[in-house]
């Protein structure tokens, strides 16, 4: 046994630090190519998507008040699943530090031995979970926007077939389709590359990544009780052992707190794509319909990808935000939004159901 962990540790160690990434990356392009080989969009169908950016761009910069530059980057999924991997990888590197971490097995027999299993092992698994969620995510999304989560570069990537794909199975006109996911894109990259949005999303998201690590800090300490001899031997026969008595975790003030924020954000993403779609193609019934049922119920990919940074897009917080958002667009008009720019301008979980505290709050801000 020394003789094959020996092996082990050396193979592993020889990775380096990022094998957890390689692995990751190795993992969901495989799963992105899928059975029909992942073919790149054709020719006039990216052409249509780079026709109409402009025209979609000039109506964000009126939202917003810029005068932004947009550039379409049209791939297939094996690409949208290489850039997500770019952007998420830094939000997700705490995790991987923490994934080896909870075990005390000094006076354990074989328990240095054991440590360095688990350090080596936790990360490499993290990065196939990681691997498989992104690849799957890529499966149907069309853009990064699919999970609003703070950027670091401005890249309006897009899965056009996936789109072409989307358009025919609910009989939408492909131009009306794209121009929506080009007003979300834009306007979603908007708001994710702006400095203030981006530090208070990932402040967010680190109190998540502390909570998960406690969570996995209690599977851990369970392993640790369960090494000796008796004990491994009863696991080794029943291994969901491991998971009795630890639940599914239950909402708590960082989950709320991240899901009131990102919902109210997916939710004026919404807003603003289909008033900008409908101002440029007229009422959008049928498309309204189609993306309300795709997201509740065919969306797996992205929520599996939300659920990795700790945020549920299905819930009523969602349909907090869609009423949120409402009340503050007619009352105000989209333009409110302009908070959601600033470091103080996302929603807490109690302003998500009292709109009207919120706005109080962002417009007596002295950033305002």
């Amino acid at each position: 046994m020394g003789n094959m962990f020996g092996d082990l540790f050396n193979m592993l160690g020889q990775q380096g630090p990022d094998a957890w990434f390689v692995n990751a990356t190795q993992l969901a392009l495989h799963v992105a190519r899928g059975e029909d080989g992942d073919p790149n969009p054709l020719p006039a169908e990216r052409q249509r998507l780079e026709e109409l950016a402009p025209l979609v761009g000039r109506r964000v910069d009126a939202l917003f008040g810029l005068a932004a530059s947009y550039q379409v980057n049209a791939v297939n999924r094996s690409g949208l699943t290489a850039i997500a991997l770019e952007q998420w990888r830094p939000l997700l590197a705490p995790l991987v530090q923490n994934t080896s971490s909870g075990l005390d097995l000094a006076q354990v027999e074989g328990g240095a031995m054991l440590a360095q299993l688990a350090s080596t092992l936790g990360p490499m698994f993290f990065g196939f979970q990681l691997g498989s969620v992104a690849g799957h995510f890529a499966e149907r999304a069309w853009s990064l926007a699919a999970l609003p989560l703070p950027r670091s570069t401005n890249q309006n990537t897009f899965v056009v077939n996936n789109l072409h794909t989307f358009a025919d199975e609910w009989s939408l006109s492909r131009e009306v389709l794209y121009t929506f996911a080009l007003a979300r894109e834009f306007v979603a990259g908007v708001v994710l590359n702006q400095p203030g949005t981006g530090d208070a999303l990932r402040a967010l998201l680190l109190d998540a990544v502390k909570e998960a690590a406690s969570a996995q800090a209690d599977i851990m300490t369970r392993l640790q009780g369960m090494i000796n001899p008796e004990n491994m031997a009863s696991m080794m026969n029943d291994p969901e052992r491991l998971l009795e008595g630890i639940a599914r975790p239950e909402a708590t003030e960082v989950t709320r707190a991240i899901d009131a924020a990102t919902a109210a954000l997916a939710a004026f993403f919404d807003a603003a794509a289909f008033s900008i779609t409908e101002a440029m193609h007229g009422p959008q019934g049928a498309l309204r319909e189609a993306w309300q049922r795709y997201r509740r119920s065919d969306a797996r990919g992205e929520d599996a990808a939300a659920a990795l940074f700790s945020i549920s897009l299905q819930g009523t917080h969602h349909d907090h935000a869609q009423e949120f958002v409402r009340v503050l667009v007619e009352a105000h008009g989209l333009e409110v939004f302009d908070a959601f720019l600033r470091v103080d301008g996302l929603p807490t979980a109690r302003e998500l159901i009292e709109p009207q505290r919120w706005f109080e709050r962002v417009t007596s801000s002295p950033l305002a």
